[in-house]
């Protein structure tokens, strides 16, 4: 197959938020490029991208997928991406691979948190970007409504390039304001569009929206600014030349209009793609860290360069196995040749390179400078790592993503799947940077955590469709532990004798607790020979062990220090075994007289809002028996920070959702732990004990 050409590249990211129409916007760009033989519509379950069960299950996006078009001699390679909080993760590691991206904004809606999310990691990023006004054919809406929405949400000045003709059901068509004519759209799905003039009731509109585009134009370039205060006559290619450059340093966002679902504006926004979206050689360095030193360095993005990737996204092929894709920023990598993964340090053989389209894959003789491709069964590489020149070492400069805030204890539901569940999981964390397994040594449960409940159910029917193993989720235990608020000595006494040999062993301890994090301290103040010196370690490990158990509620005992200062044994009948049950013995009498407590994990809570409801969450975390302790201006609203107890917040990523209309978001991480209040204390112990019972 014939090599692209790196100038003729665009990579493009379509984003926005959950049923924005993201998708029937790329299905209709696939059918435009005739990268498909018909329009095909998500509600039917026949999307060529989101071809995943769960996507056909649920109607939307959860993971990104990718195809291409060719379009007047260009390759558009397109991301369609999540657009779902749950799962946008995926879209931000996709904008890391894209030159430029489309911001889907549903008409009927204007712009909606996710929206919000992307667009500020977009401008933080500083790429590229065209705003489409999509579903302007559904009722109650509004095209210049949405033009006031994503002026005052998104803080960007929208230079519409379009107005569109008619309204609702009866939007047919648009003005194009950089040519002054008005196009109709074709009634059948094509696409096409046909002139016709611009409707006189618009008119005046279409003048002043005109001016307000030059004026918006002419203010990113100093020279063009100069001509136009001078009254000169701005000729189509200073106008399409200044779009160009301002749109590649982000001083320009524009907006254009259509329908997805009919095939409405969609090849005009191709147009636009093609004519004034920077290619990959257009970006002229990429940030890297140095792989010796470990420090920020550029490289430079040539055709003829060394080798520069980044592996941005695995998932596993029924077909192919796992693929591995990368986007080439510099140089080029051909198939069946060796590749060196910086990150690992180690050389990779590679097979034939695959274009991916949809769920499907061709192969080609050679990537290129921003070719978006992926290679099949690599054995050592993983997402987030960098293909360079053996001798280059420089990685790509990833993103952090948010950490999992969802949690859930999983088991199998069937026995014979116990060994299944770790390996299936690490595979389907191969592909999700976001989902976490972790084995909970303190409870004794696998734990299963993710960004969000949909996110955690999506998780669990993947699991079950690709490997088979289907699991129960419940809410994890708390980690809760337990010490003591008073001291006593106590004495732990072993005897038993059944004929022959028999066993003794007599130990006398003083139990004192310890400040908050001391862990356990073990004394020796044996003299005499009271007790040998070989059973002293035995007395130590039966209170270990009994520590482990936990004695009031079953939880591990901590910040407690034991003294061993007196005892006895026998010349026969003493053991280890003996001495051992002996002190733990002393230990679970001694523990019942020390005032012992419950101690909780007690997390640092961040909650970013909408100003509006600050007060909400601020409430809602004192009904938390949480310590809100303050709150800043932050992107998208107001920082509320807190410290709440865990047990409070297993179920708060749900109930945030919820109370904010998925506006909210929070981070959460362990801080200390502190005492259980007494009324919850009685509780929590009495449902151990039922537990133990049962």
């Amino acid at each position: 197959m014939k090599k692209n050409e790196p100038k003729q590249i665009r990579n493009i990211a379509i984003v926005g938020h959950g049923k924005s129409g993201k998708t029937s916007f790329a299905e209709a760009m696939l059918f435009n490029g005739k990268s498909t033989d018909r329009l095909c519509k998500v509600d039917f379950g026949e999307s060529v991208l989101d071809f995943e069960q769960e996507e056909k299950d649920r109607k939307m996006t959860i993971m990104s997928a990718f195809h291409h078009v060719t379009w007047k001699k260009h390759t558009v390679n397109i991301m369609d991406t999540p657009g779902d909080a749950n799962f946008v993760a995926d879209t931000y590691n996709s904008l890391q691979v894209a030159d430029a991206a489309i911001v889907v904004i549903d008409a009927t809606s204007g712009v909606q948190v996710v929206t919000e999310k992307v667009c500020q990691h977009i401008k933080e990023h500083n790429l590229p970007t065209l705003f489409y006004i999509n579903k302007l054919d559904r009722e109650n809406t509004d095209f210049y409504s949405i033009m006031d929405n994503i002026k005052n949400t998104l803080k960007v000045n929208p230079t519409p390039l379009q107005l569109p003709i008619g309204a609702e059901a009866d939007f047919k068509g648009f003005v194009d304001l950089i040519k002054m004519k008005g196009f109709a759209f074709a009634r059948d799905e094509s696409g096409n569009v046909s002139e016709v003039d611009i409707p006189s009731d618009l008119s005046g509109r279409v003048e002043e929206t005109r001016q307000k585009l030059i004026e918006d134009i002419a203010e990113t370039n100093e020279e063009l600014l100069e001509k136009y205060l001078e009254g000169e006559e701005l000729s189509p290619d200073d106008i399409g030349n200044t779009i160009i450059q301002a749109i590649k340093d982000g001083s320009l966002s524009c907006v254009m209009c259509g329908s997805g679902l009919n095939n409405f504006g969609v090849q005009q926004v191709l147009d636009f793609v093609v004519q004034y979206f920077p290619s990959p050689l257009d970006r002229a360095k990429i940030n890297a860290i140095d792989g010796k030193s470990n420090e920020s360095k550029t490289v430079a993005v040539k055709e003829d360069g060394p080798l520069f990737a980044y592996v941005f996204k695995t998932f596993a092929d029924p077909y192919a196995g796992k693929l591995t894709l990368f986007r080439v920023f510099s140089g080029s990598l051909a198939a069946d040749t060796t590749v060196y993964n910086a990150k690992k340090q180690t050389k990779e053989k590679i097979g034939p390179i695959l274009q991916i389209e949809g769920k499907s894959q061709k192969n080609i003789d050679v990537a290129v400078a921003g070719d978006i491709v992926a290679l099949a069964k690599l054995k050592e590489t993983t997402t987030g790592d960098t293909f360079c020149d053996e001798g280059n070492n420089v990685l790509f400069k990833g993103i952090d993503h948010q950490k999992p805030v969802a949690s859930y204890a999983v088991v199998p539901k069937s026995r014979g799947d116990e060994d299944k569940l770790a390996s299936s999981f690490a595979r389907l964390m191969e592909e999700d940077p976001t989902l976490v397994l972790e084995r909970n040594e303190e409870t004794r449960e696998f734990v299963l955590s993710g960004v969000g409940q949909v996110h955690l159910d999506v998780a669990a029917a993947r699991l079950k469709r690709k490997f088979g193993v289907d699991i129960e989720m419940k809410v994890p235990k708390v980690a809760y532990k337990e010490t003591i608020k008073g001291r006593t000595k106590v004495q732990g006494k072993h005897k038993k004798q059944t004929g022959g040999r028999g066993q003794f062993a007599d130990t006398w301890i003083e139990i004192e607790p310890l400040s908050h994090g001391g862990g356990f301290e073990f004394v020796d103040k044996i003299v005499g020979g009271a007790i040998p010196k070989n059973y002293i370690p035995a007395v130590e490990k039966g209170i270990v062990n009994q520590m482990k158990d936990g004695i009031i509620a079953g939880y591990p005992i901590v910040d407690i220090k034991v003294t061993l200062y007196d005892g006895n044994y026998h010349d026969v009948d003493s053991s280890d075994m003996a001495f051992q049950i002996a002190g733990a013995k002393g230990f679970k009498t001694g523990f019942a007289d020390c005032k012992p407590v419950l101690l909780e994990p007690i997390m640092n809570v961040e909650v970013t809002v909408p100003d509006d409801m600050t007060g909400d969450v601020m409430g809602d975390m004192n009904s938390r028996r949480g310590r809100v302790l303050g709150m800043e201006q932050a992107v998208g609203g107001q920082l509320v920070k807190a410290q709440v107890p865990l047990a409070e917040m297993l179920s708060y990523s749900a109930e945030l959702t919820s109370m904010t209309s998925g506006r909210g978001m929070f981070t959460m991480e362990f801080d200390h732990y502190e005492e259980v209040p007494q009324h919850l204390s009685e509780k929590i112990i009495a449902d151990a004990k039922k537990e133990k019972e049962e």
